[in-house]
């Protein structure tokens, strides 16, 4: 029997819980991954929690020291066959990244990156970003979410060194049952998120304060920890707004606790300004709820537009609630476009496919 080719993945791992390191979880854990190749893992995140990210910090730097001597002494133990690197494409993770490649070349070491953000074409127009960015991609291969993103990195990536692989979740639905409204109750909208600004709380906020002008019946839960937005910042709008009574923060939700309120929602909402293939709109389509989102990043490859949800122009109040009340007054249209997520969910997005994607690419680039 042939020698498993041995790789080292360097990538992000909860806690925070993002899209970022919930993939890097289902990675380590992969029967697949792990049965094909010899692998071993180094955590990349600096932050222990959502506030803790994007901001300096001693004992940031000090975590990405202990990174940098664990990927060196994992190089020196044993020259991987392949390294994966989660890059981070802008901001001061990019620059604490830039090191580790700096090590991947000084001992000549294969590496693939798979980008879980974008951001190269924004800070590209640095000379020292475009510096920066023309050595880390050359030389490498690269992992993209979706083809949507690829424009993102043209200006240093060729498309032959260029890989797609489409995040994918398990399926915490046991069964995919038709959803039923009562004619009786309010329509419940459904917003899974940090309380960040750029996940676009206070769009959705205010795309309620006019369906509460049109008198329409809604409720509207909130789950997910706090970010840049406070909880007391949150709750001090719904008094101004008087929304009080519309609208629930639940705070962090998990397994059984989050599973059980994505039962009980009609309509699934994330008017992101910023995301590049967020993990919560396949959750939303595992559980059969049309989804209105923006067309932001690789967002148009999962949510189909008039078909599995709607998609509107961001930071767009207006447009969101002209959406939602479409949605709220036509339950037929709600269960439709549900149920063609979930087919499209099962089609491209579940764990099982993303696995096998990622172990495909993995194969090739280490041959």
């Amino acid at each position: 029997m042939a020698e498993k080719k041995n790789i080292l993945f360097i990538l992000h791992l909860p806690p925070p819980v993002h899209g970022s390191s919930m993939v890097g979880k289902a990675i380590m854990e992969s029967e697949l991954i792990n049965s094909s190749f010899e692998c071993r893992y180094v955590n990349l995140l600096m932050s222990r929690t959502i506030n803790e990210t994007g901001k300096p910090g001693l004992i940031k730097i000090l975590r990405f020291i202990r990174v940098w001597f664990s990927v060196l002494g994992e190089i020196i133990r044993k020259k991987p066959d392949l390294c994966y690197l989660a890059l981070t494409a802008s901001g001061t993770a990019f620059y604490k990244d830039f090191l580790l490649v700096l090590l991947l070349r000084i001992f000549r070491i294969k590496h693939i990156y798979h980008l879980h953000n974008k951001g190269v074409k924004q800070n590209q127009t640095s000379k020292l970003n475009n510096q920066l960015y023309r050595y880390v991609f050359s030389k490498a291969e690269t992992i993209l979410l979706s083809k949507q993103l690829y424009s993102d990195v043209e200006s240093f990536v060729k498309a032959s060194g260029v890989y797609f692989c489409p995040n994918g979740i398990k399926d915490t639905v046991m069964t995919a049952l038709p959803r039923s409204h009562s004619e009786k109750a309010p329509v419940k909208l459904f917003f899974l998120s940090n309380l960040m600004k750029s996940k676009g709380v206070f769009v959705l906020l205010d795309a309620c304060s006019i369906l509460m002008q049109k008198k329409l019946d809604f409720e509207c839960n909130f789950v997910g920890g706090e970010g840049d937005i406070s909880v007391d910042d949150f709750n001090k709008y719904l008094i101004d707004n008087k929304l009080i009574h519309n609208i629930k923060y639940l705070g962090p939700k998990f397994g059984n606790g989050k599973q059980e309120v994505f039962s009980e929602a009609d309509i699934f909402v994330h008017p992101t300004s910023n995301d590049c293939f967020p993990l919560v709109l396949l959750e939303a389509m595992q559980n059969q709820l049309p989804i209105i989102s923006t067309s932001e990043g690789g967002i148009p490859d999962i949510v189909e537009n008039d078909k599995t949800g709607f998609l509107i122009p961001k930071n767009n109040a207006r447009a969101l609630a002209e959406k939602l009340e479409i949605l709220i007054k036509n339950p037929e249209m709600r269960l439709k476009m549900g149920k063609a997520g979930r087919l499209k969910y099962e089609k491209e997005f579940t764990m099982e496919i993303f696995e096998q994607n990622l172990h495909e690419i993995l194969q090739k680039v280490i041959a």
